[in-house]
């Protein structure tokens, strides 16, 4: 089932929502939190805040824009594959450099690890991440399979990588909710500009995640080089 929509046009609204959400999540590191450091005597702050825009950066944004390179952008289908894996390539990285900074700032802070739900399904996001990456590459890449296994496990693999990504956007989610909740519990104002940067920015990180599966499951732009009107379009 598709949804009849021009993809290509509801990429822009991706696109712009990328931008937006990138800014302002800059903006809150720099402006309000104080900026990055890998090593740092404020560790409390400046180490942390490489963990929400690499991991937002990689497998949300990234990863969105690779999930939709299939139908967004105008290349013939061998171009937009590489696209889609190096785009997840890079989003995988990302994910495990801000998932390595969360356990530095901790580890660094005798903060214990791997105790909120976030940080669950966090770890349980990058390895799927990272599995589907490794055999969608043998599949349909390098080596490749044969054209009947690649044609019969290209649901499962749209299947799951709507799943991981689903839950990569819902656990963005809820590291603002947390983080925002650890912050108010130190004093920082509710209804402060702060605090509504930080759910402004979980709202567009919905939509982001929203337009991408919008375009998932919208009808694919004539291809000559499909015999119908839906283009191959793997997660």
């Amino acid at each position: 089932m598709s949804v009849v929509i021009n993809a290509r046009i509801v990429a822009f609204a991706v696109h712009a929502l990328a931008v937006v959400a990138s800014v302002m999540l800059f903006v809150w590191s720099i402006c309000y939190r104080g900026g990055f450091a890998w090593e740092s005597t404020n560790k409390t702050l400046l180490i942390f805040n490489l963990h929400p825009v690499l991991t937002l950066t990689g497998l949300v944004i990234l990863g969105g824009e690779a999930i939709i390179s299939y139908k967004s952008l105008p290349f013939e289908k061998r171009v937009n594959k590489l696209i889609h894996l190096v785009f997840h390539a890079i989003a995988i990285i990302l994910g495990i450099l801000g998932i390595y900074a969360a356990f530095k700032h901790h580890n660094e802070k005798h903060v214990p690890n791997l105790y909120t739900i976030h940080s669950w399904v966090g770890i349980g996001v990058i390895v799927l991440y990272a599995l589907q990456w490794l055999y969608s590459f043998i599949i349909y890449f390098f080596p490749g399979g044969s054209s009947t296994l690649r044609r019969d496990l290209l649901p499962w693999h749209i299947f799951l990588g709507v799943f991981v990504y689903v839950l990569a956007v819902g656990n963005s989610v809820l590291g603002f909710l947390e983080k925002l909740t650890f912050l108010e519990k130190s004093g920082l104002d509710k209804f402060g500009s702060e605090a509504f940067l930080v759910n402004f920015m979980a709202i567009i990180t919905i939509l982001f995640g929203t337009f991408v599966l919008l375009i998932v499951y919208s009808k694919s732009p004539p291809s000559v080089e499909e015999d119908n009107n839906y283009s191959y379009s793997p997660i």
